[in-house]
């Protein structure tokens, strides 16, 4: 019988014990996933000008990736508990680094769109993977410095994305800026060829898993639309309301009773809370933090670029701190404290003006961005530690989307602020709001959930039941 990627607890681990070499290619893969959330913004005007269609269509290279990876996360998860680990990362990571050069070369805008769309695919499999892959790589003793490997890099590739992007741009064209990420799969596939023992092989998802797939992308396809249209007009938030019934409708039938299942079961909504109120807080601050230096201090584009990496700077730098705090303090406490450091420093940035110098907003970015990177890999640890046996993908899936609509969110809600406050306390609202976020995320990691309860086999092999 072929074991999936959550078919063991994931304190043993399947794939051999401590391959520190698998924990890189999963922070390799969530540095390249993430680059691709924001690398290609820069190019839209390059790529509408070179394959000759306006702006609107442009923006598909965008929409056409984050769409399908936040869409399908959670189809993707319950699929992969059934599957091998090692084909689901080689073809994942595969298919990703293909469809990179496909849209490197397309000739016309479809090609273009179709590429992003199959890469988007691809690309929720490597989110619900990374986190897998990590915790299964060492024993439980280390579970915080892995998990703080791609829980560091791939808000790190987010995050240095435009500026990557920006630099390809400037000298290579805007086809590098799809070429750019070929070279770490190629790595990535190479290691994990080489490094991971053969344990199954993929399967066809049934017709009921596709139907529930097409459900559930469909209503996240319309909330996030939904988010990505409200940063610029915020009257588009009324659209969200579509999404509630089909994602109702979903988490009332077969394919959704067994993710809800296991939420219920470990006891980590509140720590899901805070994945998302954290990303949402750092989305809204960087967002509002370069429109500010730019449009109100009159400060350039480099300038800009180098004090918003301090950010970067201060989370890479306390990153495996935080992770090796969390295997010997324990995740939970570690978690909050680190939010808890990102909260002082987005507070710290409220008061901003135009009296501020980049260096007086580089250094509370630094101490914010030093919170998240102590927060990210024991926040990561305390959520697939509680997996139960056989669910680990779908774990892990719910915590990527919880990020991932964080990631959304806060532009959204922040453009939103601005537009209410009027543009001289714009930013202000929108800091204090993103600080808000993270203060809450606070007291949602420090305060225990409800005590984890055993998830019966039946319930958890419920859906796949079903589908016969």
């Amino acid at each position: 019988m072929a074991h999936g990627p959550g078919s063991e607890r994931p304190g043993r681990t399947h794939v051999g014990a401590d391959r520190w070499s698998l924990v890189a290619v999963a922070g390799v893969l969530a540095f390249v996933a993430m680059l691709d959330m924001n690398i290609v913004n820069v190019a839209l005007a390059d790529i509408a000008e070179g394959l000759q269609v306006s702006t609107a269509p442009a923006q598909w290279a965008v929409l056409g990736y984050q769409l399908p990876v936040v869409a399908l996360l959670l189809p993707v998860g319950r699929w992969l508990d059934g599957v091998g680990l090692r084909p689901a990362v080689l073809v994942a990571t595969c298919g990703f680094g293909l469809c990179s050069a496909l849209a490197a070369v397309a000739p016309w805008m479809a090609w273009l769109i179709a590429a992003r769309l199959m890469q988007g695919a691809f690309g929720a499999m490597l989110f619900v993977l990374m986190p897998v892959l990590a915790i299964r790589s060492v024993r439980p003793g280390l579970r915080g410095r892995a998990m703080s490997v791609p829980a560091t890099l791939g808000p790190l590739g987010a995050v240095i994305g435009p500026a990557v992007g920006g630099l390809l741009l400037d000298h290579l064209g805007w086809r590098s800026v799809f070429l750019v990420k070929i070279p770490f799969c190629v790595l990535a596939l190479v290691v994990a060829w080489r490094a991971m023992p053969r344990d199954g092989g993929l399967r066809r998802p049934d017709r009921r898993s596709a139907a529930d797939a097409l459900l559930v992308a469909s209503g996240v396809a319309v909330l996030l639309l939904a988010l990505t249209l409200a940063a610029d007009h915020p009257a588009w938030l009324v659209l969200a309301i579509a999404a509630v019934p089909k994602l109702w409708w979903w988490l009332r039938g077969p394919g959704g009773r067994p993710v809800a299942g296991v939420m219920r079961a470990t006891g980590l909504f509140r720590a899901h809370g805070a994945v998302l109120a954290l990303a949402a807080g750092f989305a809204a601050m960087h967002y509002l933090i370069a429109l500010h230096l730019q449009r109100d201090n009159g400060v350039s584009a480099t300038t800009t670029g180098l004090t918003v990496l301090a950010f970067p700077l201060g989370m890479g730098l306390a990153g495996q701190i935080g992770g090796r705090l969390a295997d010997r303090c324990g995740a939970r406490p570690v978690a909050a404290a680190g939010a808890a450091v990102t909260a002082v420093g987005l507070l710290l940035l409220v008061p901003l003006d135009d009296g501020w110098s980049p260096l007086d907003v580089a250094w509370r970015l630094a101490l914010a961005g030093a919170g998240m990177g102590l927060n990210g890999g024991p926040t990561q640890a305390l959520v697939m530690g509680a997996a139960p046996p056989g669910r680990t993908a779908t774990v892990g899936s719910t915590v990527q989307l919880a990020r991932s609509l964080g990631f959304t969110l806060g532009p959204a809600l922040a453009t939103a602020v601005w537009g209410l406050t009027g543009p001289d306390q714009g930013v202000r609202a929108g800091l204090a709001l993103a600080a808000t976020a993270a203060c809450l995320a606070v007291p949602l990691l420090a305060l225990p959930g409800r005590r984890p309860t055993p998830v019966p086999e039946k319930t958890a092999d419920a859906a796949p039941a079903a589908h016969h």
